[in-house]
């Protein structure tokens, strides 16, 4: 085999081996279900959920109670008064689950140094914590998110 054919061979070798890796490493052997940080969820065309934003300097901050439909937030409710002041000023920054996990995609793209999310028995996420930089200031993100509901559309 001359070196170039042997060169790709090893490479598609390679790539498959890291193909299989990947694969295996997605679930938690002990009971089937996605490891931590690995979403599977789907979200749904309607739900209402409770989104606790605190950390960094980021406009989002507050506790906020949010009607979906149809994936976008058709009512948002401020329930403290940093929320509600975002509710009134800018009812557009108001996120879907669907947004929160983007932007955790979008984190783990760019190489955050963190981007992770804990799930709930049913697959939605109920804790994304992200640090874009490990050293820097106010560049974290933490969202919990409570009393979520599938609702009938």
């Amino acid at each position: 085999m001359n070196p170039r054919a042997r060169a790709v061979s090893a490479a598609v070798l390679v790539g498959a081996l890291l193909s299989v890796t990947v694969a295996c490493g997605s679930e938690d052997e002990s009971n089937g279900r996605p490891a931590q940080g690995e979403a599977v969820w789907k979200e749904p065309a309607a739900y209402t959920y409770t989104l606790e934003s605190t950390q960094g300097e980021r406009s989002l901050i507050g506790t906020f109670r949010i009607t979906v439909r149809d994936g976008a937030v058709t009512r948002a409710v401020g329930l403290d008064d940093s929320a509600r002041r975002l509710v009134d000023r800018s009812p557009e920054q108001v996120p879907t689950i669907g947004d929160l996990l983007e932007e955790m995609n979008q984190a783990r793209k760019e190489n955050a140094d963190k981007a992770e999310a804990e799930y709930a028995d049913d697959g939605h996420p109920e804790r994304i914590t992200l640090d874009w930089l490990e050293n820097a200031i106010d560049d974290e993100a933490l969202y919990v998110i409570s009393d979520y509901e599938p609702a009938d559309k």
